[in-house]
């Protein structure tokens, strides 16, 4: 039945007729982009991709949802779907959130929005908690709804699916009161009532400094210290430490900014032990995922993504490399994980969003060239349109996910 309807909607989304229905996605059929307005002069949209690879209409715009956000820098979603139906993003750069309601793909709507919360503002990720809420890293202290400028350290906020602020907590430290703590990502481990925070700067400053991450108790949101990384050999793997991902060996990788992949085990006690096992060329990486024993990390400065064999976690070995072109600006990675597939986004002009298949046997990466946009072409194009919201302008992508 969704994917009558989702045929329906495509064949008229050239016409915007209004669609009524109350379909669910189903795991993997539809893929939710963040867009903003490359321009910046107009707001912040969701819209919806058919991601169904048995569909006539693979790679197609089904719908598209405006928020109330005017674009200074859309960017992180989620990234994965909640159960539930609800996706926030962000604006880093106007301090303002969207949360959208995704259970009608035909109808995405915006359910509510939020600025700074519980003293705390500029928020950058998101993390899914047992209950439902979301537990998000806020980058900055919050004076008036305004990042406070000489904030040294942030906090973390859960919030309800209505955006509403439950509790927050700084993550300021005594030890370490005159360096950068300014929360970038997260992890949740449920089973071991622990969230793994990473520390590093959206802005310069501290940027060459921030080399620390930091453990909480889940249950209360206390702070249980914070640690530094691995430099490794080439002396820079632990600066800016950025996503931390749970491995298939129940350890953490914390990927750095400088392209290092940091290890992080015994997280279940007050000394947990961390080693740089591995570091990317460049100097400058993306967002990474973890599918099965495969580590898949955006590396910018070759314009490849390259995917690591981690079923030896002190001693990942490279098996593959996707060189996406010599201009492609990889940066976001997220995965559909019933099917080995990832979608990617880029930052620059002109450039496609593609869905890229992971093989599960060898960790070869390769373009979908099935999935293909309006324009017949691999991949799907965020160039100037008129968008089923109503909306004229070239898009600018950033989060992406699949439905669940």
């Amino acid at each position: 039945m969704l994917r009558r309807l989702l045929m329906f909607a495509v064949s008229l989304s050239a016409l915007f007729v209004p669609i009524q229905s109350n379909a669910q996605a189903e795991s993997g059929d539809l893929l939710f982009v963040w867009v903003g307005d490359r321009a910046k002069a107009d707001n912040n949209f969701i819209i919806v991709i058919d991601a169904d690879p048995d569909s006539p209409n693979y790679g197609k715009l089904v719908s598209s949802g405006v928020t109330d956000i005017k674009t200074v820098g859309a960017h992180h979603t989620e990234y994965e779907m909640s159960a539930n139906g609800i996706l926030f993003a962000n604006d880093h750069g106007g301090n303002r959130t969207a949360v959208i309601d995704l259970n009608d793909p035909l109808q995405p709507r915006q359910i509510g929005a939020f600025s700074s919360l519980g003293g705390f503002s500029m928020l950058h990720s998101f993390a899914r908690l047992p209950n439902g809420n979301v537990l998000a890293t806020f980058q900055y202290a919050d004076h008036d709804g305004h990042m406070a400028m000489d904030s040294t350290s942030g906090g973390l906020v859960e919030i309800d699916n209505a955006g509403k602020l439950v509790r927050s907590v700084s993550n300021a430290d005594p030890l370490f009161a005159d360096e950068g703590l300014l929360p970038y990502s997260l992890a949740v481990i449920e089973d071991i009532d622990r969230v793994v925070v990473s520390n590093s700067p959206m802005r310069d400053d501290f940027l060459l400094t921030s080399n620390t991450y930091q453990l909480f108790r889940l249950s209360d949101l206390e702070l249980i210290g914070t640690y530094r990384l691995d430099p490794g050999p080439r002396l820079n793997g632990h600066i800016s430490p950025q996503e931390p991902r749970i491995g298939p060996d129940g350890a953490v990788y914390i990927f750095t900014l400088s392209c290092g992949v940091q290890r992080v085990t015994d997280i279940d006690t007050a000394s947990p032990k961390v080693q740089l096992v591995h570091q990317y060329p460049g100097s400058w990486c993306g967002v990474p995922v973890i599918m099965g024993n495969y580590m898949v990390q955006a590396v910018p400065d070759i314009h490849s993504f390259i995917v690591l064999d981690i079923s030896d976690g002190e001693n990942p070995v490279e098996v593959s490399r996707l060189d996406m072109g010599e201009d492609y600006a990889v940066h976001w990675t997220a995965m559909d994980p019933g099917s080995g597939r990832l979608v990617v986004t880029t930052s620059r002009s002109g450039q496609r969003l593609h869905v890229l298949k992971l093989d599960e046997d060898s960790g070869e990466l390769t373009i979908d060239e099935d999935f293909r946009g309006q324009d017949g072409e691999p991949g799907f194009s965020f160039a100037e349109q008129t968008w089923p919201h109503g909306w004229t302008g070239e898009g600018a992508p950033h989060g992406a996910v699949f439905s669940r």
